[in-house]
């Protein structure tokens, strides 16, 4: 009962992964005959990377082998070249156990071990240089899954030796499905516009969803799902465009003022106004949308270099309420 959702549904085979069909159906057919090559996975977070891999771990040695067969390091805590010649190093090197008599008839178990690098794209140079030549030396008894968000921070010396898999962000038909079938073994009284809107807030992070489900599933209905998530409800949102275009400049600082006393920060302001006023908004034609870009585009980067939030917001506000 105490097992986050995250985990006590993460999927225990590659069949069970939601969406990324492409990608399973490769690694399936590698999985039937065990011969594994380097394996690199790619794309935003909360898109099944890590529990596709574990679901693989899982079938091709069982749950006891993979005590001893596999290694899963997160590499944005465990970055630095010492860790790579020392941990990584020492278990790559290390001879391959043998199956018991069940496990080698129940699953593959092929000739090799598995080390699973999470979040790779946060180490270092030198470690992924020293890594480059640990995949070339071990390759016969260990096989690398690398797992990053950016492709592009992984040196072409590790990419060249991985078979690479883009994850893509997950569709809302599997999303909403795997909340739907977490709800109902839960037991949750939950309709399917809170489940949508979840997802919305998420942004197709479907880690991100069923953590949210599993935080706030008892105080739905009680308080909006906007609030729970802490993001700015829309009729506030609505308010806040109405009072822009008063440009009455009393009643702009005292909205902002108000919305600091609510403890919403600039980062969540940004995100409402850039929904509301580029995505949904139809009154707004292309030279003031491209207008509102430009001013949040500025804004947020003058907040990225430390500049003063509030100040910062109250020029936005100014700013935007000029263009209405």
């Amino acid at each position: 009962m105490s097992t986050p959702w995250v985990e006590k549904y993460r999927p225990k085979k590659l069949d069970e992964v939601s969406a990324q069909s492409n990608v399973i159906r490769v690694l399936s057919n590698q999985l039937k005959s065990a011969n594994m090559p380097h394996l690199l996975f790619y794309g935003p977070p909360g898109t099944g990377k890590t529990s596709t891999i574990l679901a693989m771990a899982r079938e091709l040695f069982g749950p006891q082998l993979m005590k001893s067969r596999v290694l899963e390091l997160n590499a944005s805590d465990e970055r630095g070249i010492s860790i790579v010649r020392d941990k990584v190093k020492n278990f790559a090197r290390l001879s391959v156990t043998n199956p018991t008599p069940e496990d080698k008839e129940n699953y593959p178990c092929p000739p090799y071990k598995l080390i699973i690098l999470d979040e790779a794209d946060s180490m270092t140079f030198d470690a992924q240089s020293a890594l480059r030549r640990i995949m070339e030396n071990y390759s016969h008894i260990t096989r690398f899954c690398i797992i990053c968000n950016y492709i592009t921070r992984i040196i072409d010396p590790i990419t060249s030796r991985c078979s690479k898999f883009r994850f893509s962000p997950l569709n809302s038909a599997n999303s909403l499905a795997t909340l739907k079938m977490i709800s109902q073994s839960e037991e949750l009284d939950i309709d399917d516009d809170s489940l949508t809107q979840i997802l919305d807030i998420s942004n197709g992070d479907l880690r991100k969803s069923i953590n949210f489900l599993q935080t706030g599933h008892k105080l739905f209905g009680e308080d909006s799902i906007e609030n729970i998530a802490g993001l700015i409800p829309q009729n506030l949102v609505q308010s806040l465009i109405e009072t822009l275009q008063s440009k009455n400049l009393n009643k702009i600082y005292e909205f902002l003022y108000m919305l600091v006393l609510k403890s919403y920060n600039s980062a969540t302001i940004l995100t409402s106004l850039h929904s509301c006023l580029l995505l949904k908004n139809i009154y707004l034609n292309s030279e003031q949308k491209i207008e509102v870009s430009r001013i949040l585009y500025e804004t947020d980067s003058k907040l990225s270099s430390g500049s003063d939030e509030f100040i910062q917001m109250l020029n936005l506000f100014l700013q935007l309420s000029k263009i209405f």
